[in-house]
């Protein structure tokens, strides 16, 4: 397959039609699969705010003193109070904020960014990205994943992950069908949105060189099963439950 960055974007403002933008600059053949960015998502669906917006209150304050204690650095209530309202709930409050948003992914500050933000102290994540996915996906007729920049377990670094998608599986499902010795196998699901969202992070870049959209061209879902279900719910998460068990005890 190919992928390659998407040139020539404008600064995307609050109402401008991404879709649009993309079409124009991006050569899109049919078989494409589009991955954006979220930010410019957030910046076209006008998700930045100001830490003047939030009026922190005992929780954030709280979290902000502790968090404070731990690292020897201010930290600024109104933040916290941010995250506390961009979350469903905080999987750990220290030593950083762990959270759970509304749509289910699971990452720090509740995925808000102070970054790239030209007019604003903060940039949101989209409310809903997979709403936000199928409107690009429809606009386009092709499919489309919304990714992010995410820490990872146990590793260093971060990589590319799918908030949102459309028009598009979420995985592929290999059970039941033989490895190369014939075995069955029996576990293998194949997260392939975010496997598209971390190649297309190598190529979009970061910082302020990075571009927002990206192509994947010539890549095939194949004759495989597929499923819609990424974010695991809280019951089959047991690394979720021992967070939430070992920060509540600290």
């Amino acid at each position: 397959m190919e992928v390659f960055a998407v040139p020539g974007l404008p600064e995307v403002r609050p109402g401008d039609d991404l879709a649009a933008l993309i079409e124009r600059q991006g050569r899109l053949r049919p078989d494409d699969v589009v991955v954006v960015a979220s930010t410019v998502v957030s910046k076209a669906e006008g998700r930045t705010a100001d830490l003047s917006d939030f009026d922190p209150g005992a929780r954030a304050r709280e979290i902000a003193e502790r968090l404070a204690d731990l690292t020897d650095e201010e930290k600024d209530p109104r933040f916290a109070q941010a995250v506390i309202e961009e979350s469903e709930s905080l999987l750990l409050s220290a030593p950083f904020l762990l959270t759970k948003t509304r749509f289910g992914h699971v990452t720090v500050n509740a995925g808000i960014d102070r970054s790239n933000v030209p007019d604003a102290d903060l940039l949101l994540l989209p409310e809903d990205p997979g709403a936000s996915a199928q409107a690009l996906a429809e606009a386009l007729d092709r499919p489309v994943v919304v990714s992010d920049t995410s820490g990872r377990p146990f590793r260093h670094g971060q990589r590319g992950v799918a908030v949102g998608w459309a028009g598009i599986p979420a995985s592929r499902d290999w059970r039941g069908e033989p490895d190369r010795d014939g075995r069955e196998l029996g576990v293998t699901v194949q997260s392939v949105v975010d496997e598209l969202a971390a190649a297309s992070n190598l190529v979009a870049g970061e910082g302020g060189g990075g571009t927002p959209v990206t192509v994947v061209r010539d890549w095939q879902f194949g004759d495989h099963d597929g499923s819609d279900e990424l974010f695991r719910d809280r019951a089959d998460d047991l690394v979720r439950q021992a967070l939430e068990a070992w920060d509540y005890d600290s």
